[in-house]
């Protein structure tokens, strides 16, 4: 099968080629598979790793000779962020791709605010052809430094993956997938191809060891899988180094370790929000309702004839055919009680005249609405 919107996981030791500073050929081959597929009109999201090398590798210090505190890890990450950037513009570049920086923490999508902002701003890059790159904020992320397991960017991809309704996953690395054993101890181990449930047997395969240059071992590579296939978006573990390894997966080729969602996206955004206390309810006339029912639209303000309750932008609203009464839908709204009753029945381009301020075109865009 073929895949619409892709978040890809660059690790550090891929990037690196295994050295201690950024590979451009190894950079180079990646970007232009995934402008490839972008110019095929696939969405793109970048998560990508190698600031702190980078940084490493402008301050001309040497792995072994660095100091392992945090505070220099972040200096590193500093100093090595825009190297980075810097690296992908000009590749980018080369293929008339415009990249966005995009710096997240774990605390941006836990807070339901940020978390739609993130969403939205993603969201509209894609929409305007951009790529982003995304990448953990390690100057003043701690957690992503210490070298934990909940650390490295392969939690934060998967999160991604989430974030933006991806069909697929792709965390790439410099091993071949996930093996019966560590290969490089036992001759014997053999490469899973296919994993449709992570359980105690996956989790003990991938053991506890980071890798290389890297914060992230297999086993945050299978946390971040056990994450994202929960929320209905598949994953494939592989080795960027395979030629053309993006577009052969996203073209739905079998490389590396493949894991199975274990629902499908609409299920589990059902669940998600299903799981919300619903804060308001809108009501919506035949046209708004008819979009929503057979179109797979979004909702927007002039579909809206009234709103109830009180609710702020982030909250779950249930959203009622206005005609018959009928409970309709259910999503995640833009904009406030207090906003909606200010622009209901307007055109979206009157949003800005009305609030003085826009947060999109929508009420509750498509990728946060569930239609019953």
């Amino acid at each position: 099968m073929d895949y619409n919107r892709i978040v890809i996981k660059l690790g550090t030791n891929l990037l690196t080629g295994g050295s201690d500073r950024l590979n451009l050929e190894t950079m180079a081959s990646l970007v232009g598979q995934i402008a490839r597929l972008r110019k095929e009109g696939v969405g793109v999201v970048v998560v990508s790793s190698g600031a702190i090398a980078a940084g490493r590798q402008r301050l001309g210090i040497t792995r072994d000779k660095e100091n392992k505190e945090i505070p220099f890890k972040q200096v590193l990450a500093a100093v090595g962020q825009s190297r980075l950037m810097d690296a992908y513009d000009q590749l980018f570049g080369w293929h008339e791709i415009i990249i966005a920086q995009t710096l997240l923490t774990r605390a941006d999508l836990s807070d339901r605010l940020r978390y739609l902002n993130a969403q939205n701003t993603l969201r509209t890059l894609m929409e305007l052809r951009a790529v982003p790159i995304v990448n953990e904020n390690d100057v003043v992320a701690v957690e992503e430094i210490q070298e934990t397991k909940f650390g490295d960017n392969d939690n934060l991809s998967a999160l991604v993956a989430n974030l933006i309704d991806a069909d697929l996953l792709m965390l790439l690395t410099d091993t071949a997938g996930l093996y019966t054993a560590d290969p490089n101890r036992d001759p014997k181990a053999k490469l899973i191809e296919r994993v449709d449930k992570i359980d105690a047997s996956i989790e003990k395969l991938a053991g506890a060891s980071t890798s290389g240059r890297g914060t992230g071992g297999m086993a945050t590579k299978i946390e971040a899988a056990k994450i994202a296939t929960a929320s209905g978006v598949a994953v494939v573990i592989a080795s960027g180094r395979v030629p053309d390894v993006i577009v052969k997966l996203a073209k739905g080729e079998s490389i590396g370790t493949y894991f199975q969602p274990v629902a499908s996206r609409l299920e589990s955004r059902k669940r998600w929000l299903l799981s919300q206390l619903s804060k308001g309810k809108l009501f919506i006339d035949e046209g708004a309702a008819s979009a929503l029912r057979k179109q797979n639209k979004s909702l927007l303000p002039a579909g809206i004839t009234r709103v109830s309750g009180k609710f702020e932008r982030g909250d779950v609203v249930n959203i009622f055919d206005g005609t018959s009464g009928e409970k309709l839908a259910y999503g995640i709204s833009n904009y406030s009680s207090g906003d909606i009753a200010k622009i209901k029945g307007a055109h979206s381009d009157k949003i800005t005249e009305l609030l003085g301020h826009e947060y999109g075109a929508d009420v509750v865009h498509r990728d946060n609405l569930v239609v019953l």
